[in-house]
């Protein structure tokens, strides 16, 4: 079977999953994206909040992203060119961003692309040769092969029982998880720099009104730390948030003002830990994996992996 004649559902529509599937359907796949979000952006999501002094963002998942091998700076490359990403230099010297939001660009590779939202996949069964997704709506239409673009755990209990070589893969892979707080308020914080790194409870702040494209009210993005965030993975998100802001004030060594925002948002499957293959395929089972659990923890790393799966499938259809 050519490429051009594949059904090929891909279940998450974050970075992986679309850069997958902006290469298969060049080579002419018919491609059906699932994703239990409202909107693209994954782990590049960003939360806008109304407040008194206007609408306020919050990039509240990776706060940068760098662009080191040639085939991620060429696609970085066009984003700057089609004003939807800027450099961030207060973040380092290779540190870019999406703008107006992180989320801009996978905004973009989006379009286009035939997504169903708000929909997560719960099960996969077999029809004969066809693959089907089973959903909350029910049964999926028949697809020659099923990609998982999902956080190690989640495709490990998706792969269960259909490729064990894969299933294992997956749920050798470890994510650590990270809570976010997102504060906004009404006047500057007497703070100089606008990040912050690792000091034990908080893993990084950022005061994300700074970034390119934004010029909002004051708002800052704090995470926790890896391990912080793991002892606490069950807390209230309320505790959480007052928890951070009591660690930034600490760390700042001031005084906060009552903020006009304070959420928080608990990330289980955050940093992933780097496996020894960009990405997973099996073609007697019409099933693959790609993420940056197997390409390593960078934004970078989940675009190299979407695009090294759909090299391995196109391989495979041309055999």
């Amino acid at each position: 079977m050519t490429l051009s004649r594949r059904r090929i559902a891909i279940v998450g529509a974050g970075l992986s999953g679309l850069s997958c599937a902006g290469s298969l359907c060049l080579g002419g796949a018919e491609v059906q994206l699932f994703d239990k979000s409202r909107g693209p952006g994954g782990r590049m999501s960003t939360r806008r909040v109304e407040t008194p002094l206007g609408t306020v963002s919050f990039d509240h998942g990776a706060q940068y992203f760098t662009a080191r091998g040639d085939g991620f700076r060429a696609e970085v490359a066009r984003w700057a060119a089609e004003g939807l990403a800027a450099p961030w230099p207060a973040a380092g010297p290779e540190a870019w961003v999406g703008i107006p939001s992180m989320n801009t660009p996978v905004k973009a590779l989006a379009e286009g692309q035939s997504i169903a939202w708000s929909t997560a996949v719960e099960a996969l069964s077999r029809d004969g040769d066809a693959w089907r997704l089973k959903t909350p709506e029910g049964l999926s239409r028949p697809f020659d092969s099923v990609v998982l673009a999902l956080p190690a755990e989640q495709a490990a209990a998706l792969l269960s029982g259909w490729d064990a070589d894969l299933a294992a893969r997956a749920a050798a892979s470890r994510t650590a998880p990270c809570w976010t707080v997102m504060a906004a308020f009404g006047e500057r914080l007497p703070i100089a720099t606008d990040t912050l790194g690792e000091d034990g409870v908080l893993g990084w702040a950022a005061r994300n009104s700074a970034k390119p494209g934004r010029g909002e009210p004051e708002a800052w993005v704090l995470q926790a730390s890896p391990d912080w965030s793991r002892h606490h993975l069950e807390d209230p998100a309320e505790a959480v948030g007052q928890a951070l802001l009591a660690a930034f004030a600490g760390r700042i060594g001031a005084p906060l003002p009552e903020p006009m925002v304070l959420q928080a948002h608990r990330w289980r499957y955050a940093r992933s830990s780097a496996g020894s293959d960009l990405a997973l395929w099996s073609g007697a089972a019409q099933l693959g994996c790609c993420g940056d659990w197997l390409a390593g923890p960078r934004i970078e790393c989940a675009w190299d992996s979407g695009q090294a799966l759909a090299q391995l499938m196109t391989g495979k259809a041309r055999e």
